[in-house]
């Protein structure tokens, strides 16, 4: 027969951290569970959290998960670097595709979507699209980035506002820093792969980068793009069902993964995601890499949360 210990190792290997957590097998557990619950959650905001039961390690690879709170916040974790947090992204939707749990991992594939054109733009900003740290390029001479109410410019009323914001966010107290970022910043994401890659009247905003990286930037943004508009990311958009949602059977996933494939391969980047690997969605590991001009795979940090919890059980 099982011992309560046994139920409880078992929900650690599932990283059934809430559950867990709420069993409370002591204070220790309790404080790693909810750390590994916010992970899981993607709940960016506090994952630089102080738990002191968690090892230096693991919290050191959530801190560079972490959305810096306030302007000047050190370290500048997913604004420095967004490659940690997709590498996140990957082992959450892994765990949420093993444990059927559909809804939470379509909802990790969309807000990897929104984000995408920054990890494109990456290589060329030397950051992850930190408002502190814009290139001066992007507001030259005839520049229309950030220039509400220009009709030449391709961006949408809703672009150009944040857009607008985000070339001076840096200088609001931290209230209105975290508010551009519940608000806009997945927009202005979208906005920068517009300006390289879409727009029908371009400005001098693209121009800092040179012409040869600015033609491969401009096939990684626009596979970006087509991302965000698959039969995959549009699933977070079904229609509603009698008095609730649709939730996404695992063949239908996969079924909208493979015409997802098919509509991404037109260019090299695109054609990333047809490579067959063991990721449940196969071939989106190689994706976000090709989009990112750098190898990313799922990362290992809830795997050592759950090893932690159960050697602490097994004490």
């Amino acid at each position: 027969m099982e011992t309560t210990r046994d139920l409880y190792i078992a929900l650690a290997r599932r990283y059934a951290f809430a559950d867990l957590g709420a069993l409370a097998p002591g204070e220790r557990i309790a404080e790693v569970c909810e750390f590994g619950q916010r992970l899981m959650s993607l709940d960016a905001e506090d994952f630089a959290a102080d738990a002191k039961a968690v090892p230096a390690g693991l919290r050191r690879q959530a801190r560079a998960c972490h959305m810096p709170q306030t302007p000047r916040e050190q370290p500048r974790g997913a604004l420095e670097s967004l490659r940690p947090a997709y590498e996140l992204l990957l082992e959450v939707i892994a765990i949420r595709w093993h444990r059927r749990e559909l809804s939470p991992m379509i909802a990790a594939v969309h807000i990897a979507a929104e984000y995408l054109p920054l990890l494109a733009f990456e290589p060329h900003l030397g950051h992850a699209g930190d408002p502190a740290r814009w290139p001066a390029g992007l507001s030259a001479p005839g520049s229309r980035f950030g220039v509400i109410g220009d009709r030449e410019c391709d961006h949408t009323k809703s672009e150009q506002s944040a857009t607008n914001r985000t070339l001076r966010v840096a200088g609001e107290p931290a209230e209105g820093w975290r508010a551009y970022f519940d608000r806009q910043h997945s927009q202005v994401a979208g906005a920068l792969a517009v300006c390289i890659a879409t727009c029908r009247n371009p400005c001098t905003a693209m121009d800092w980068i040179a012409p040869e990286p600015r033609a491969d930037l401009h096939v990684r943004a626009r596979t970006a793009l087509a991302f965000a508009d698959t039969p995959l990311v549009r699933l977070r958009h079904a229609a509603p069902v009698g008095h609730g949602f649709g939730v996404p059977s695992p063949e239908e996933v996969l079924d909208a993964w493979e015409r997802s494939r098919a509509v991404l391969d037109k260019n090299p980047v695109g054609a990333a995601a047809t490579k067959d690997d063991d990721f449940p969605l196969p071939g989106l590991p190689s994706l976000f890499s090709a989009v990112a001009d750098a190898p990313l795979a799922p990362a290992t940090l809830l795997d050592g949360v759950s090893r932690h919890i159960v050697g602490l059980l097994e004490q």
